[in-house]
């Protein structure tokens, strides 16, 4: 999942995802039943419980993490009727053509972020050579505004930013630059692919998640440059997000992915 939010915020964060989700695409597949669905970095199974029901029936859902813990929930919490299920264990950066036999549709939710570009352009190969389509959503786009503005809000922004792009040993993870270099390799690789905006808008009905969410985001700011004066901004935002005087925009895109 996202690097936005640790494990207890997920389930603050599914509505807003629901909501968010460019419900347009799902609704242009052409998958002939049984529909076979691998979901990359399943977490919690957010993204199954919102697309299942768009999707023809029977399904099977292949609901893939490293977090065993992530995977049993997901599990226990899909929808049932017309759907059946395993759990895959392992890592999403070596997909290859091999896992995908049999697979109607590729999926992943707020997971392209945390790639490298050489993993990416691996999972892009991999679906041209099966010839399999893909939704992914929610990726974050670096894109964050404020209403009202703060005169620290870009500049927190931008070092948030810089944390998503930040190298963890020898990789060195796309961030914000997921979509528009998801889009590009997939191109390359000869799919179509089509963009939409999935923004959250966060006001006065999503006082707790705008908390949890501007708490993690400024959490990674700070990491990332420590100068800034990350704890004054943090608590000037976080007394208007709780005074329902806040409104703040999460800028996300999602692709869906097809073959000719």
């Amino acid at each position: 999942m996202t690097g936005e939010f640790s494990n207890p915020g997920l389930k603050l964060r599914e509505p807003a995802d629901a909501t968010a989700r460019a419900a347009d695409l799902p609704a242009r597949l052409r998958l002939d039943p049984p529909v076979v669905v691998l979901d990359l970095g399943c977490g919690t199974g957010s993204l199954g419980r919102w697309l299942a029901p768009l999707l023809p029936r029977p399904q099977h859902w292949i609901l893939q993490d490293r977090d065993p813990d992530l995977l049993a929930r997901a599990a226990a919490t899909m929808p049932s009727t017309g759907v059946t299920l395993e759990t895959r264990l392992g890592d999403v950066t070596v997909l290859t053509t091999a896992d995908l036999a049999g697979t109607s549709l590729v999926t992943c939710s707020a997971l392209l972020d945390l790639l490298t570009a050489d993993e990416m352009d691996r999972i892009a190969a991999a679906l041209s050579a099966a010839r399999t389509p893909a939704l992914f959503t929610l990726s974050v786009m670096g894109e964050v505004a404020f209403d009202p503005p703060d005169e620290l809000d870009d500049a927190v922004t931008a070092a948030f930013n810089e944390h998503q792009r930040r190298t963890l040993g020898r990789r060195r993870l796309l961030g914000p630059d997921a979509p528009l270099v998801t889009a590009a390799l997939l191109t390359k690789h000869g799919a179509r692919v089509t963009a939409r905006p999935s923004p959250w808008r966060l006001g006065p009905n999503q006082i707790a998640l705008a908390s949890v969410w501007i708490q993690s985001w400024t959490g990674a700011a700070a990491e990332q440059r420590p100068e800034l004066p990350v704890s004054a901004y943090l608590q000037r935002r976080l007394s208007a997000i709780k005074a329902g005087r806040l409104t703040i925009t999460v800028g996300h895109e999602d692709l869906l992915v097809e073959f000719d």
